[in-house]
């Protein structure tokens, strides 16, 4: 059938609600073409449905369950929910299919569908294309009989069964007493479960981001705006500051001068934990072509190997599970945790971080920086008409570039995933040469977007 996929990006269906691709028409397609796709065995087969806090997830959330009661699929409602709840919801019920509306990290004005199957990982491009098909198909003949449509229910104790997992991460026998922490749910998924966690473990928990209203969903909060969370740890003197971003399934993490750090010092101190405690599977760690030299270089001192992949969270999840490892990240602060999660989860990646304070009985601000990064600088050039990279005059100013950096280098090109926009990406350890060759191949992009 191909791999064809339209509607389908890095992480599902995403755009502007009320409009295609999130309209009502699509979502009710989607949730009729997944079913069928998924219907299987003499069972009553079951998705499970979650949501972050956008005013526009009601209306998505509706279209979602008549399109899978017509397909014959009874619906479990969980509400809002982080995204790796909804993950281990459908492995826990044993439910065919797992479904997330949620446009994580985008303004309200956004929403978006992620799909886990039965073993609560996210569907593989192949899976997607079939969907994709069948919603262009005459789908009617294979809908349900009268006596065969979905139902569909609430369940009711979905919050309290994801909290108590979460707290089964946490090392036993330790707590959080003694601890202030400032938790920034971002006004989204996980404004009720994360700062009950930190609370029933133990800690002090200052609530920031935690009153949803279905449009202050990431506004000015959460893990890509992190200055409130910075400012209300010093306010409050606090030991540690979380920011997770709109489903929870990415973090940042503040110390107690308010300084931030990114998803590579995180991933860099779980690696150096769990390698010290034997947790470590296979002395390697998968991150991706974003992430910092400086981590490569950290872990490689601590003889723990570094596997890059492209960027999203679900080719991470695919090179783990292909060389069997347990641990893996990006920069952005997705962190995949194996042995308790399939994807991403900001609460579990900060429990683990929380168990590093807590064993070491040292400030924050003396823990949480395990490398020095190297200089790196990230610029966008947007362009018009066929891809610029595949230019001549492109190419040569990027071999041209990388002959600069050399060895102890690195220079990244790649297309936006959702923009006409080329990402063009340096590092080394002389700051003013990444500039250069940063504004040097950007020059060289723009010269050929403006001619297209």
């Amino acid at each position: 059938m191909g791999t064809t996929r339209k509607l389908f990006g890095t992480d599902g269906i995403r755009g502007t609600a009320n409009s295609e691709p999130m309209t009502v028409e699509i979502a009710q397609r989607l949730g009729q073409a997944a079913g069928l796709r998924f219907r299987r065995g003499a069972h009553r087969n079951r998705v499970v449905l979650g949501k972050d806090t956008r005013l526009s997830g009601y209306m998505i959330e509706c279209a979602l369950v008549s399109g899978f009661l017509s397909a014959g699929i009874d619906v479990t409602l969980v509400g809002p929910m982080p995204t790796p709840a909804i993950a281990q919801l459908t492995r826990s019920l044993r439910a065919d299919l797992g479904v997330m509306i949620s446009a994580s990290h985008n303004p309200f004005e956004d929403n978006g569908i992620k799909l886990f199957g039965p073993d609560g990982f996210k569907l593989s491009d192949e899976t997607e294309a079939e969907i994709e098909a069948l919603m262009g198909s005459d789908l009617s003949r294979n809908l349900a009989a009268p006596d065969m449509i979905g139902r569909a229910s609430r369940l009711n104790d979905a919050a309290g069964r994801y909290v108590e997992s979460a707290k089964a991460t946490f090392p036993r026998g330790r707590r959080l007493d003694g601890l202030r922490i400032v938790v920034d749910c971002a006004n989204g998924a996980a404004y009720r479960v994360a700062p009950t966690a930190l609370w029933e473990l133990g800690a002090e928990v200052v609530r920031l981001g935690c009153n949803p209203n279905g449009l202050n969903i990431n506004h000015q909060c959460g893990s890509t705006h992190p200055r409130a969370l910075s400012a209300a740890v010093l306010e409050h003197r606090a030991d540690l500051g979380i920011a997770l971003d709109g489903d929870a399934d990415r973090l940042l993490v503040c110390d107690e001068l308010g300084q931030t750090v990114d998803g590579d010092q995180i991933l860099g101190l779980i690696a150096r934990s769990w390698k010290a405690s034997g947790r470590l599977r296979n002395d390697g760690v998968v991150a991706t072509v974003m992430s910092n030299m400086g981590l490569e270089r950290f872990l490689a001192a601590q003889d723990i190997r570094l596997e890059r992949t492209a960027v999203g969270d679900r080719y991470v999840v695919e090179r783990m599970r292909e060389l069997g490892l347990n641990l893996g990240g990006e920069q952005s602060g997705h962190m995949v945790l194996s042995d308790f999660a399939t994807t991403g989860d900001g609460l579990l990646a900060a429990l683990q971080v929380l168990a590093v304070l807590v064993e070491q009985g040292r400030p924050a601000s003396e823990v949480l920086t395990v490398f020095k990064p190297f200089p790196q600088l990230l610029k966008n050039v947007r362009f018009a008409g066929p891809s610029p990279l595949k230019d001549p005059a492109v190419i040569d100013a990027k071999r041209q570039a990388e002959a600069e950096l050399g060895a102890g280098g690195r220079l990244l090109l790649r297309e936006s995933g959702t923009e006409p926009l080329v990402r063009v990406m340096a590092e080394a350890e002389d700051e003013a040469l990444v500039a250069r060759v940063v504004d040097g191949v950007c020059d060289a992009i723009r010269r050929v977007a403006v001619a297209a």
